[in-house]
């Protein structure tokens, strides 16, 4: 059990025990209402998917609407049980898990104004990274929280990145619709600029394309700078991850102060102190 479960449980009472249940996946009752929340959610998914085979839909619409409105209510009456049971309803709404879980009830009731907007209940699928908490796999979590950091510690970086490629692909799109114009498909400076995107991404859709010579000797250029750039963004984040990773393979010296020193070394290898005395003897000092 988390020291954050068990701080938002209440002492006493049902709501006590519903907690147990609900958010405490290391009990007998916390796992199987969550086994059971899983199937549930990978039902409802498939049943949002088999709605739109024309067929299906055509032979077993009703069916489908009715699984779906009942998979619904239990989800809603979740979310409520999770606001209520809790003490701290409003750190629950708005964690992430909390907006996945209110995002998985909402389209069905928006479909009441909006028609076709039930089909984002595949946004339900989200749910399922509560499968990590339930197997366990804190390997994965500790993996994904590497992966968050560097992505974190990589938005400036691929800011600066996404702002210089936004510019590139302004100013190759306005030449090329100065060198190819509308009889060429080129209609509008807009227009040269998605080309530009798609072909810099080499996508290459193919829809226009550059009909001159001086056009097609820009646009060889465009392809051979999109290996390049692609490569860019990826490289950012690889080192960042590189990052997040070491911080978790080391500790800081309490001492000198050395961030290289291994998690499980007794002795800093720069300074030689030992770590566990050093760090006692400043806890007595303090006391």
């Amino acid at each position: 059990m988390s020291s954050r479960s068990t701080r938002y449980k209440p002492k006493s009472g049902w709501r006590r025990k519903w907690f147990t249940v609900i958010y405490e996946a290391d009990t007998p009752g916390g796992k199987l209402f969550d086994i059971i929340l899983l199937i549930l959610i990978l039902f409802s998914v498939l049943t949002v998917m088999l709605e739109t085979v024309s067929f299906i839909k055509i032979k077993y619409g009703s069916t489908l609407l009715m699984i779906e409105w009942i998979l619904t209510g239990f989800f809603t009456i979740e979310y409520i049980l999770r606001l209520i049971i809790t003490t701290r309803p409003g750190k629950y709404a708005l964690s992430f898990m909390g907006v996945i879980d209110l995002l998985a009830i909402i389209p069905t009731y928006i479909a009441f104004f909006f028609a076709g907007s039930s089909y984002l209940l595949t946004i339900r699928a989200l749910r399922l990274i509560r499968v990590f908490r339930i197997l366990k796999l804190t390997r994965f979590i500790g993996e994904a929280q590497t992966l968050s950091l560097a992505m974190k510690n990589s938005r400036y970086k691929i800011t600066v990145f996404m702002v210089s490629v936004t510019a590139i692909v302004t100013i190759i799109g306005t030449v090329l619709y100065m060198v190819e114009g509308p009889e060429h498909g080129f209609n509008s400076i807009p227009k040269s600029i998605y080309w530009a995107i798609v072909t810099l991404t080499t996508v290459g859709y193919g829809d226009i394309s550059p009909q001159t010579a001086l056009g097609q000797f820009i646009a060889s250029i465009v392809m051979i700078l999109g290996y390049a750039i692609i490569a860019v963004p990826t490289g950012i984040v690889s080192v960042e991850m590189n990052k997040a990773q070491k911080k978790n393979d080391f500790k800081t010296c309490p001492k000198c102060h050395n961030s290289y020193t291994p998690i499980d070394a007794h002795f800093c290898p720069e300074c030689g102190t030992n770590i566990e005395e050093y760090e006692e003897n400043k806890e007595s000092e303090k006391a």
